[in-house]
């Protein structure tokens, strides 16, 4: 029931009160589901882009120590494309093995 100002001595803080608890309400099922979101999206970037650098820094890791491996017993060219076409020959491996899985969940 809505009070009369002269009467209520609490009627500012009972008004104030609804108008707050009012506002809580409409923020808490609009801008919190908004915010949410919005930080998933961008921390779901951020993952998958340092995800990505982290596997190309993996690789470049790789590529260079098959090279070091491979100086020992070879020069340095020659070990630079032997050691790309072994992990060339890996992946392709690896590509041909998801290929074939891939066929076989489509029971084709």
């Amino acid at each position: 029931m809505a009070g009369n100002p002269l009467s209520d001595p609490n009627w500012a803080s009972d008004v104030t009160e609804t108008i707050v608890e009012t506002i809580d309400k409409v923020r808490d099922r609009t801008t919190k589901p908004i915010v949410m979101a919005a930080r998933g999206l961008v921390f779901g970037i951020l993952v998958a882009f340092l995800g990505l650098m982290a596997v190309a820094l993996l690789l470049i890791g790789v590529s260079r120590g098959l090279i070091n491996l491979l100086e020992w017993p070879l020069d340095h060219d020659t070990s630079v494309w032997v050691s790309h076409l072994v992990l060339g020959s890996v992946f392709c491996l690896i590509g041909t093995m998801f290929m074939i899985r891939r066929h076989g969940k489509e029971g084709v």
